[in-house]
């Protein structure tokens, strides 16, 4: 991918951080729908409304059937996503926003260690011992979550969260592969498509027509995750992956204020603490990030 040698690396950034925030709001709007409408059909409408405006972006540039390569890593990449998004709101509506996105900041150090396991790279002290780092600050949310007493349901979706940062980081993995194969308006469709195929398969079960008041929030988280993935996308292809990787965390502060406003969540000073924790190892691990780097941007 060609980057511009022209532009200013802090517009790249700015586009990064706007991608970041608008993906932040559409994890407001969804754990909006999941309270009304439950993980499932939440999930369902607003992959299927994703994958319509995926789907005209797609056409719109040419369209073209993908590889048979690119066509076996959609797949996975759907199953994983499909998964992992459900663990990840089922989770986010039973904890607090600040908390569970604190909890997935884990994922690029994961993707670093399986980097090592699936494609052989190289992981040295320094991931190592980021990832112990972590998984400290993993330990401090927790704790400060069971001195809050929230409830059996609160430890329940902080254990989902963590499975589903699990499968973000081989979401990850993927994505670095995918990215080699499929153009970003592709994966894009693909993506929505393909995991609104996979929870339609539980629709004669588990699907309802979401009541009309719905509807709105329905387009707009959609428009929200095309939105985000494209500025992500061109942000990617006019900065350098380590400069723009930093505006991932950005998002715990659109979490804290955000669980604030609209949901009256209050943020522990234990989440602070963990978040900065993880967020430092994470930082300190950073010389070893290519994988999850290049990949970011593809993850959302």
């Amino acid at each position: 991918m060609t980057r511009s040698r022209h532009l200013s690396p802090a517009i790249a950034f700015a586009v990064a951080a706007a991608g970041i925030g608008l993906f932040s709001i559409m994890d407001a709007f969804m754990k909006s729908l999941t309270l009304a409408l439950g993980v499932y059909n939440a999930l369902l409408w607003r992959t299927g409304v994703s994958a319509v405006f995926g789907g005209v972006a797609w056409a719109a540039g040419g369209g073209g059937w993908p590889s048979r390569r690119a066509t076996w890593l959609h797949l996975l990449r759907g199953i994983v996503a499909a998964v992992m998004a459900l663990l990840f709101f089922w989770g986010l509506a039973r904890v607090p926003m600040a908390q569970a996105i604190a909890l997935a900041y884990i994922a690029p150090l994961l993707a670093l260690l399986l980097g090592a396991l699936v494609l052989g790279e190289r992981v040295g002290m320094r991931v190592v011992a980021a990832s112990i780092m972590a998984l400290a600050g993993v330990g401090v949310i927790l704790l400060g979550q069971a001195r809050m007493d929230l409830g059996p349901q609160a430890l329940a979706g902080a254990l989902a969260i963590l499975a589903s940062a699990v499968l973000y980081a081989v979401n990850l993995i993927v994505a670095r592969l995918q990215s080699l194969a499929a153009r970003p308006g592709e994966i894009a469709f693909f993506q929505a498509a393909i995991v609104t195929l996979l929870l339609a398969l539980a629709a004669p079960f588990l699907g309802a027509i979401p009541p009309a008041g719905e509807w709105g929030k329905i387009t707009i988280a959609a428009l929200l995750a095309t939105a985000s993935l494209f500025l992500l996308g061109w942000a990617y292809a006019h900065g350098e992956a380590g400069y723009l990787a930093t505006t991932e965390y950005s998002s715990f502060l659109y979490a804290a204020v955000l669980g604030w406003l609209v949901f009256g969540e209050r943020v522990a000073l234990t989440t602070l603490a963990g978040a900065g924790i993880i967020i430092a190892a994470c930082l300190y691990g950073a010389r070893r990030r290519d994988i999850a780097q290049e990949a970011l941007g593809q993850a959302a």
